[in-house]
């Protein structure tokens, strides 16, 4: 139960905190020692009190419904591989007042510019270790200290431009920090998304609430990284790993928020010592890399071998001044725990100052002094039931007898001592604090760590008024992470007074310029490119499977053999239906498809992937149980309809820059080498009964057929209406010409001179253009395709590749 406050709260709020009980001596986010409600939470437990249970779920699925439509996931990794999974929300943020945050930044700003000044020893001078703040072994054994970038002077002048910080509430209500981010800093992006939710769940109280802007934070390391450049041509990236790394999401979400081009090490390729990256108009400079990709696995040529992530020549372009890393390579050295237990006596050294955000106590066992300590107190810090005096360590001799051994305290976050390199860290228990979390209806107290960053701008270091809180999960101290089933929470920093809006518009209003957008990736353009050609390929095989059971329902398995040479046709093609009514190949063209836009989810809008999403979801849902004849056709019918949706949300919303036009190629490329398969199979004299009729069902055809015809379908006006007729979409000569207009505008955006593809689809186009029905042989078709395999190839070496 609530203690009594000093001031009885108000009967809703009382009856809303009925319950709510954090552990004894342990803090809580909510409640003051004295068990009176924080100033700074109240706005917000007094407008959740007053909502009835049903508008407070109507608006946490709010937030939960903008999380789906945006594609907000992470990546869950297990035994058989790794699956996406949900934004586990917990909606109610974490609220922090603004004083008490001032007194956190500052002593973040403190801790920023202390691992800087550590950063540049430790690749410079070493004075550090010659004058014994630092063991030499701490230093030399850890493996993320990279001797190839000592004496490496960044061409910024910084090694660090962006970090993150662990912290948490000790149970005296201090706060620490557990952790220092410096390698490759996540979860900026995920804050921002877990703001957007937030602001839906709570849009009535949310603009009234004075919580600080996270937009002006983006801005300023928006500003500082353009100012960056080597020069205005040159570009700012950021570097990922790829699509199956925990945190991709972010890294798109970053890119598409900021502007920025995200690449991956193929996209890049060092020549004559500057780093370049290929686009579909040639190589162009990058000289600002926002780096989200562990360090060893930069460049192959000096650091990691065995990595296929990296870009060989990196560190050279970095040793050149040639480029600014953000971080500078060789930063993860500075998140060694071990590390932590020296940064008091060097902040003093190198300062003058005490750390005014402390550490979490730490030992390094490197030394005979640092074992006795732990072996002589480890017993003293156990927290909870008497433990055995018998430690689970023979520290002396430096190794684990007894695997890890965890803290029994609620709220353990680290163990007593791990293993690093080839010492032993010890590092104190710490007892988090507890945040409000709802479950079901009613608050319950979790434990908490807040995640806080930090970026360096020309003015100083800014630190982010917010960030986003880890929650455990049933008061399971180890399940903070999400991997282990915790959630996440917004932070609010709330002010006393209004809170302006932050937008990410430069402050400085200057005359209107439209700018262009740049030049867009060989790679971004390969996938955009063959996602055209696989939702293609997966409408035209949705249209003929549907055929195939809607005439199996009518006539039965044997009754016509067009059924039969239909199910060979589509075999030949690995979607065969006589197997199993959906094809497995129909749901891995759809996941392939998915697999592309993944790749450049930073230029796919959240609508177009959504659209795309549910396609493949959709698709493993009607495949389960479905059932030959009828209920397959109907099947086929709804992916039709959701195709047709995600076709017109490309066509109507993309503008039409160069990644709109590359997935319009693949699309009309691979429409136009679909439909001469379909007719030089089933227009050909040894086709079976049916097969021009079928041509003209599947081609979407039929009414256009009987108003222009007035016929009964021929071979002469099936190839007419399929092949050559420039006005109707499904034909040939239409997506050919829409394929040579595209291609002249790439290569007019591109700068590039008319190359072999242009010249081989100006040569199809004229030979559909001046045909005669009858000359449309089957032999001709199957020319056309090679022709078409001949254009995919030189657009490959053209732009691609």
């Amino acid at each position: 139960m609530v203690a009594e406050t000093k001031r009885p709260l108000p009967e809703t709020v009382a009856k809303f905190l009925q319950g709510y009980s954090p552990p004894p001596g342990v803090a809580d986010e909510l409640l003051r020692p004295d068990g009176t409600l924080r100033p700074a939470w109240q706005p917000l437990i007094r407008h959740l009190a007053t909502q009835s249970a049903e508008t407070r779920a109507r608006a946490f699925a709010r937030g939960d419904q903008y999380l789906h439509d945006t594609g907000v996931y992470f990546r869950q990794h297990t035994g058989e591989g790794s699956t996406e999974r949900s934004w586990p929300l917990s909606h109610v943020p974490v609220v922090i007042s603004g004083s008490e945050w001032a007194t956190l930044a500052a002593g973040i700003v403190q801790r920023a510019e202390l691992l800087e000044r550590v950063m540049a020893d430790l690749y410079g001078p070493g004075d550090l270790v010659q004058q014994g703040y630092l063991p030499a072994d701490l230093v030399a054994r850890n493996p993320e200290w990279l001797r190839p970038i000592v004496g490496v002077q960044p061409r910024s002048g910084h090694f660090l431009h962006f970090l993150a910080f662990e912290i948490g509430r000790s149970p005296d209500g201090t706060w620490l920090v557990l952790g220092d981010r410096t390698q490759a800093p996540s979860g900026a992006g995920f804050a921002l998304e877990n703001r957007m939710a937030t602001g839906r769940v709570f849009h009535d109280l949310f603009p009234k609430a004075n919580v600080e802007r996270l937009a002006g934070f983006f801005r300023s390391f928006r500003d500082a990284l353009i100012g960056l450049r080597a020069d205005e041509r040159s570009r700012v990236a950021i570097l990922t790993p790829g699509q199956h790394t925990d945190t991709y999401y972010e890294h798109a979400y970053i890119a598409r928020y900021l502007g920025f081009m995200l690449l991956e090490c193929e996209d890049m390729a060092v020549r004559n010592g500057q780093l370049k990256v290929r686009t579909v108009a040639g190589d162009e400079p990058v000289s600002v890399l926002w780096r989200r990709l562990d360090s060893r696995f930069a460049d192959p040529l000096e650091l990691d071998e065995s990595s296929a992530l990296g870009t060989p020549g990196m560190v050279s372009a970095l040793r050149a001044g040639a480029i600014t890393m953000v971080n500078c390579l060789g930063s993860g050295a500075l998140e060694s725990r071990a590390l932590m237990a020296f940064l008091p006596r060097i902040c003093e050294a190198l300062t003058g100052e005490a750390l005014k955000l402390p550490n979490i106590a730490t030992w390094w066992c490197g030394q005979p002094s640092e074992r006795a300590y732990v072996r002589d107190n480890l017993h003293r810090m156990l927290i909870g039931p008497a433990q055995s005096t018998k430690l689970p360590f023979d520290i002396d001799a430096g190794t684990a007898l007894g695997g890890r051994f965890r803290g029994q305290a609620h709220g353990s976050v680290s163990d007593w001592l791990e293993r690093e390199g080839d010492t032993l860290v010890g590092q104190e228990a710490v007892t988090l604090s507890t945040t409000p979390a709802m479950v079901g209806d009613r608050l319950v107290p979790r434990p908490m760590v807040v995640r806080v960053f930090a970026a360096r701008t020309p003015e100083g270091w800014t630190v982010m008024p917010g960030g986003y809180a880890r929650i455990g999960r049933n008061g399971d101290p180890t399940a903070l992470a999400m991997q282990s089933g915790g959630s996440v929470a917004d932070v609010w920093i709330t002010s006393d007074a209004p809170v302006p809006s932050e937008t990410l518009a430069p402050r400085d209003k200057g005359p209107f310029l439209r700018r262009q957008p740049g030049q867009l990736p060989a790679r971004a353009a390969d996938n955009l490119y063959w996602l055209g050609r696989y939702v293609e390929r997966a409408e035209m095989g949705v249209r003929q499977i549907r055929a195939y059971h809607l005439r199996l329902e009518d006539y039965g398995p044997d009754a016509l053999p067009l059924v039969e040479s239909l199910a060979r046709f589509l075999a030949g093609f690995g979607l065969d239906p006589s197997e199993e009514p959906v094809p497995p190949g129909l749901l891995q063209l759809f996941e392939v498809s998915r697999g592309c836009a993944a790749k450049v989810r930073d230029r796919f809008s959240t609508d177009g992937w959504t659209a795309l999403s549910d396609l493949a979801f959709t698709a493993r849902d009607v495949a389960e149980g479905c059932h030959p004849g009828d209920d397959a056709a109907r099947a086929m019918s709804l992916l039709l309809r959701r195709l047709a949706g995600f076709s017109g949300l490309v066509h109507e919303n993309m503008f039409r820059f160069l990644g709109w036009r590359f997935l319009t190629v693949g699309r009309a490329l691979e429409r136009t080498d679909q439909m001469a398969a379909f007719l030089a199979a089933f227009t050909s004299a040894k086709a079976p009964e049916g097969g021009l009729d079928l041509a003209v069902e599947v081609g979407d055809t039929v009414m256009t057929h009987r108003r222009r015809y007035s016929v009964e379908t021929s071979r002469e006006t099936v190839i007419d209406l399929l092949a050559l007729d420039a006005g109707n979409p499904r034909s040939m000569l239409f997506q050919i010409d829409l394929l040579l207009g595209e291609e002249e505008r790439i290569r007019a955006a591109s700068g590039r001179p008319m190359g072999e593809a242009a010249k081989r689809i100006l040569m199809l186009r004229t030979a559909l253009a001046v045909a005669e029905p009858s000359e449309i042989t089957p032999a001709r078709l199957s020319g056309f395709r090679a022709d078409l395999a001949a254009i995919s190839h030189a657009l490959t070496a053209q732009y691609l590749s």
